[in-house]
């Protein structure tokens, strides 16, 4: 018998290592890719998440006087000048443009000082829920942000409004998406 041709149990060992090999590398790679952020996550909402717990409760607000409604809920500075009504109006536009899921969202908006009496017949115009802002409220969430809460009353995503008037289509349209999104998975409101 020649040395080139090996013993049925080298095959046997050598076979089972590759079986072994073959289920357990991608185990191992895995957990390394995961470990080292190896991966891209892709982030797929435009807010940024809010990571501590905040609820309606927590700001002053009682979840009972939404009726299980998904919220988006605008923080007015409080002067609303004119970038603040053409936010408002960009958010407002993002509401309607909800289109068959409307009813299961509320627009609120947090007012601190009384709007001008042409501002108050504008937004009257529109389906905003305007209410005075309770001041836990005022110490807990920035100004100017639109922040959105589940039907539960929890607030979990806030988006910062824009700067710059010209961008301000492109961030109705995040808020949109991440609306879209959230009410297409979720069952509750």
């Amino acid at each position: 018998m020649s040395s080139a041709t090996s013993s049925p149990s080298n095959k046997s060992r050598r076979s089972l290592f590759l079986l072994l090999a073959a289920f357990a590398l991608p185990v191992i790679l895995a957990k390394l890719a995961l470990e080292q952020n190896w991966l891209d996550y892709g982030v797929s909402n435009y807010g940024s998440l809010i990571e501590r717990e905040l609820t309606l409760t927590q700001l002053g607000l009682e979840n009972t006087d939404f009726d299980k409604h998904w919220l988006i809920l605008y923080t007015l500075p409080k002067q609303c000048a004119s970038h603040c009504e053409k936010s408002l109006e960009s958010v407002h536009n993002t509401y309607v443009a909800l289109g068959k899921e409307m009813p299961r969202v509320t627009p609120v908006a947090l007012i601190q000082h009384q709007l001008s009496k042409v501002q108050n017949e504008r937004i009257g115009q529109s389906q905003w829920r305007l209410i005075d802002s309770p001041s836990l409220a005022n110490n807990i969430l920035e100004k100017e942000k639109v922040y959105i809460v589940d039907p539960l009353g929890n607030v979990f995503l806030m988006h910062d409004i824009p700067t710059d008037e010209a961008d301000l289509a492109a961030f109705g349209k995040q808020i949109l998406a991440d609306m879209k999104k959230l009410l297409k998975y979720s069952r509750v409101g």
